[in-house]
């Protein structure tokens, strides 16, 4: 045998592997009795052995050869797991239960603890496909123990086979341990939601684990899932007939949550718990009679629903303050709630007052005040009002508004009760200053020092001051008001029409004066309007000088959006107490000076006074200072004014010539009315060369407009149909200026069967020529001059001194 090694015995099995069997199995059975413990003669041999067993019944006398020969291997190789997983799956697929369990367990107690993992897969699928409930129980126990981290596959298995205790009680241990990772990709969220749904839909299968605790748990660890914790330990006793547990359990969780939207998951299946115990009430009523103890038990049962419906509000606004005890407004909602209810609101008010943090106040913590002390008003108790307000003075606000919200609201009650002393007492002794007089925007000082410099405090106290008080102690109000320069407008206003009222005119405008000093444009628009209005109502044009100073400089630096209506207050000072002239030069000025959208407006006006006061000839210089300055669509429309008050004063020329100048702006396509004016004016006082100088003029700015938009249009654009449609071209074919019965031929030859269409179209053109020329010609006199009557407005105001000293002399 010292020739023989471990491969001779594979070539001659190569070689006869397509031959009889029988003979194979020799010769592997001559070479295993001489090397008995080679591995790869033993797997060949048990792999053609397995394999020749294909296709037959599970009870052959082969299928115990092949089983014998696994055991004559495994005698030499028995710490070969390769070996043993084949001989297992073997023995597995024949279904032999009882010889596949023992020889499984030989397999696990002969090979080292590394090699388990490789046996118990074969082990597991054993088990579920022989669903023995014990022995797989102990199974997979024992799995555990080399494999923690498999233990939700016992957990699966428990639950199928209804173990839910030991199930709970496997899923708790591993909800404890920290280190505990699912192969599933379950997080420790899905297994709390899992553990607990197991709890509470099978509160008696479950005794070993206390559920409330593992619950209560779950509700401190994971908040964003309060309500379902809430109702799955409620649902937990409901399950266990225990219904006025489960009702306290939704009492606690409709206190307790924190967001809106649990508790409206809680107080959903709340409400439907007591309505499903009502109609189980009347279900049992209805089949077993009507007795004493079940209509009163009915009778609770719907009073204790029904106001739990009225609570709901209460309870939801109970919600919102947990998530922030500090938000002003929803405890006055919550005040709003108990109305009727005196002791609730007080209680309300008070536990506001003790919970609410000034500094971290959500909205105005003076108005919870003054809400507080006005239900004590409304009561009739003034004292308790006064308490009230004595104690809110004394609250730490944030801004010193609040503050100020609270004396005026304590003077305004005091007011309303007649108390007028100790309303101007409680406003004297809030508007004097502290010794070291702090700033208003100091927050490092509180608003009890600050609040002197309230304006509205002020205000208050100068009203009180004028309707109950002296002349002088309401100016000395007034001047204190200016020393803090705390003033707004308005009290400058109040100030100036105070001292007017008591004829003190000069103090009125110098307190003007002082207010315009301390303010800035805008603001300060509203003082000069009133302060140049009032001084020249005063003085009218005693102290012109002054008064054109003043003008001068409310101008200076005034934005070009006020700077309208002092124009025309200036300019209406020189109309009337001064000169004419004056007044032109600040209209032009003003011109320039407004807002682009007021130039128009300005112009007109500018036009109308010059005509008023030195005639129309006097307009023309301010027409083309218009048509300069004005956009496009406003210098249209003044240059046909322009061109008709030339027409009126027989200046045809000039007319023309302003048409020519105007035209540029009007676009033919929307502007028809300008060039309908223009061809009017052509026929009453032109001829035939200027009719066609308008058409040519016409076509070009046509053209030029065309030109501009013509890149809005798309390329394949219908050139020939926009020029059908062109007006332009159908007016310049339909005039003629040519008069005689003589016709142009266009051809020698004519075709006698040819329709004479456009020999219609002129003879309907030649008529209307002669239509309009007749009618030029009957404005003409004889000598062929047109005779028109110059108009009054020519000579503005000259004409009517004129006829005066007509009238005179008649």
């Amino acid at each position: 045998s010292s020739g023989i090694n471990a491969e001779w015995p594979l070539r001659p099995g190569e070689h006869k592997s397509n031959g009889p069997k029988i003979p194979l199995y020799m010769v592997y059975e001559r070479a295993l009795k001489e090397l008995p413990c080679s591995y790869k003669i033993w797997y060949k041999y048990l792999c053609l052995r397995r394999k020749g067993t294909k296709g037959r019944c599970i009870d052959d006398p082969e299928m115990n050869r092949v089983i014998h020969c696994y055991e004559r291997a495994l005698v030499f190789l028995h710490k070969m797991p390769r070996i043993w997983m084949d001989y297992c799956q073997f023995i597995v697929d024949l279904n032999y239960v009882t010889k596949a369990r023992h020889t499984l367990d030989r397999a696990l107690r002969s090979l080292p603890i590394t090699q388990h993992c490789r046996m118990w897969p074969i082990y597991l699928n054993f088990i579920k496909k022989h669903n023995i409930k014990e022995q797989a129980l102990r199974l997979y126990r024992r799995y555990l123990q080399l494999a923690p981290e498999d233990a939700e596959i016992l957990i699966d298995y428990l639950m199928s086979v209804e173990h839910l205790d030991e199930a709970a009680v496997l899923l708790t241990k591993c909800l404890n341990d920290e280190d505990f990772n699912s192969k599933k990709g379950k997080s420790k969220h899905q297994m709390w939601v899992q553990l607990c749904a197991l709890l509470s839909e099978n509160p008696t299968k479950i005794t070993t684990i206390k559920v409330e605790p593992i619950i209560r748990q779950g509700l401190q660890r994971f908040t964003d899932m309060t309500g379902k914790l809430w109702i799955s330990l409620a649902d937990y006793y409901i399950r266990k007939h225990q219904f006025d547990k489960a009702r306290d359990i939704y009492e606690e969780a409709v206190k307790t949550v924190m967001t809106v939207r649990d508790f409206g998951q809680v107080f959903d299946v709340y409400a439907e718990f007591e309505e499903q115990l009502i109609t189980l009430k009347i279900e049992n009523r209805t089949k077993n009679g009507k007795t004493p103890d079940n209509e009163l038990d009915l009778q609770l049962r719907l009073r204790r629903f029904e106001k739990l419906m009225q609570r709901r509000p209460l309870l939801l606004n109970s919600v919102l303050l947990r998530q922030n005890p500090h938000n002003v407004n929803e405890w006055l909602k919550r005040v709003g709630l108990f109305e009727g209810k005196p002791r609730e609101i007080v209680n309300t008010y008070t536990e506001a007052i003790k919970t609410i943090d000034p500094k971290l106040a959500t909205g105005k913590l003076s108005k919870l005040w003054i809400e507080f002390s006005r239900f004590y008003e409304d009561n009739k108790q003034l004292n308790e009002a006064r308490v009230i307000f004595e104690k809110a003075v004394l609250v730490p606000f944030v801004k010193v508004d609040e503050l100020a919200d609270t004396w005026s609201n304590y003077v305004e009650m005091e007011l309303r009760h007649e108390y007028y002393d100790e309303a101007l007492l409680h406003l004297r002794k809030v508007t004097t200053a502290p010794p070291h007089k702090p700033s208003y925007f100091d927050r490092t000082e509180p608003v009890q020092n600050r609040v002197y410099r309230a304006l509205k405090l002020w205000s208050v106290y100068a009203d009180l001051e004028e309707s109950l008080g002296t002349f002088a102690s309401t100016k000395n109000v007034y001047y204190r008001i200016l020393d803090l320069r705390i003033a707004s407008p308005q009290i400058i206003l109040n100030f100036s029409e105070l001292l007017e009222e008591k004829n003190y005119f000069e103090e009125s405008f110098k307190i003007y004066e002082r207010g315009i000093g301390m303010f800035k444009w805008p603001l300060v628009y509203d003082l000069w309007t009133t302060y140049l209005t009032k001084f020249v109502t005063r003085y009218g044009g005693d102290k012109l000088e002054r008064a054109r100073d003043l003008f001068e400089q409310s101008l200076d630096q005034c934005p070009e959006k006020f700077a309208k209506s002092i124009f025309l207050l200036y300019a209406k000072l020189e109309e009337d107490f001064g000169l004419k002239r004056h007044a032109m030069a600040v209209y032009n000025r003003a011109t320039q000076a407004v807002l682009k959208e007021e130039q128009a407006e300005m112009f007109q006006i500018y036009i109308t006074r010059a005509t008023a006061c030195f005639g129309v000839t006097h307009t023309r210089q301010i027409y083309e200072q218009a048509l300069e300055t004005l956009p496009d669509t406003d210098a249209r429309v003044f240059g046909q004014r322009f061109a008709e008050l030339e027409t009126k004063l027989g200046e045809i020329d000039r007319a023309r010539s302003i048409y020519i100048h105007t035209s540029q702006f009007a676009d033919p396509r929307q502007c028809s009315e300008f060039w309908r004016l223009w061809q009017t004016f052509e026929v009453a006082h032109g001829n035939e060369d200027t009719f066609r100088e308008m058409l040519r003029i016409k076509r070009s700015v046509r053209d030029k407009y065309s030109t501009q938009s013509s890149f809005n249009l798309p390329p394949d654009a219908d050139t020939t149909t926009a020029a059908a449609a062109d007006p332009m071209a159908q007016l310049q074919k339909d005039v003629q200026f040519v008069r005689g019965n003589e016709q142009t031929q266009a051809s020698t030859v004519q075709n006698p069967d040819e329709i004479a269409l456009d020999d219609d179209d002129e003879d309907d053109e030649d008529e209307d020529d002669e239509q309009e020329e007749e009618e030029a010609g009957e404005e003409e006199g004889e000598d062929g001059i047109v005779k028109q009557c110059v108009p009054d407005e020519v000579f503005g105001k000259l004409a009517e001194q004129v006829n005066q000293d007509e009238d005179e002399l008649q």
